[in-house]
């Protein structure tokens, strides 16, 4: 069986997942030819091997052409509204998504990391799911996070997910409407919806994207320790912090023979 274990040790967050999944072995060419079958532009990403604590892994940067503001994904989604981005809803998502030339599978899987979050914006802001028009997630780098995600996921062809449960920082993170706690309450909400297991980790900030959770809670099977299995490849996924940990995400796929994994 070949499985896909996300090591969550420093949290993560879409640009961290994209630069894991590379990391790990997914070709920029599938990634970036598949993002061009979105029709979306305005944006462009730069690639790049960095290091954090002495470990080297790959470092995504989505860079909005607009401003040519490179994003801290590590903000909460309620923070963005002042960069005027074009706001989209769920429906207006799911029908880039319908239009463009991407395969069925990575259509779908876009469309449930989309559904997840909206879903727990909705609650948090007590509005029906088709009247949440996201600051963030209707904005260009989240799609490219989001669907990016999908489009590797799909191309590794793993028979399981597993992930360590996540830790999520403590503290507040500022944004529009004030200092909000952390983990920021969509993604607490997606935490929840999802049972996903978490801590909190003594580190004073957001380790937890409501993006990030949403990609582990859409694509994981099972929470636990790295199982008895074989290393294949290994991918180390650069986030944009400088942390009293390594701010990395790590990927592991291994083969087991166990069959009760």
């Amino acid at each position: 069986m070949r499985i896909l274990y996300l090591d969550c040790f420093a949290g993560i967050s879409g640009d961290m997942t994209l630069g894991a999944f590379l990391d790990l072995g997914v070709k920029e060419e599938t990634l970036l030819t598949g993002l061009k079958k979105l029709n979306v532009d305005g944006y462009h990403i730069e690639i790049s091997k960095k290091a954090k604590n002495g470990i080297m892994g790959t470092d995504v940067k989505v860079i909005l052409e607009e401003d040519d503001h490179q994003h801290d994904h590590h903000h909460s989604h309620l923070e963005h509204t002042h960069y005027h981005h074009e706001h989209r809803n769920l429906k207006d998502i799911e029908k880039i998504l319908d239009e463009s030339d991407l395969d069925q599978n990575v259509k779908e899987l876009s469309k449930k990391i989309f559904a997840k979050v909206a879903q727990a914006e909705g609650k948090i802001h007590g509005k029906p799911i088709d009247q949440v028009h996201f600051h963030e997630v209707g904005a260009v780098d989240s799609i490219v996070d989001i669907v990016g995600a999908a489009i590797c996921f799909c191309s590794l062809n793993v028979d399981k997910v597993i992930s360590s449960p996540l830790h999520t920082g403590t503290g507040f993170v500022k944004c529009q409407h004030g200092n909000i706690p952390v983990p920021a309450p969509a993604t607490l909400e997606i935490l929840r919806e999802n049972k996903i297991p978490f801590k909190g980790m003594e580190i004073s900030k957001e380790l937890v994207t409501p993006t990030g959770a949403a990609i582990v809670a859409t694509i994981t099977d099972e929470y636990s320790s790295i199982p008895e299995m074989e290393a294949i490849s290994i991918g180390y996924g650069v986030g944009k912090r400088d942390l009293e940990i390594a701010n990395l995400l790590r990927m592991v796929i291994g083969e087991t023979k166990k069959k009760h994994l």
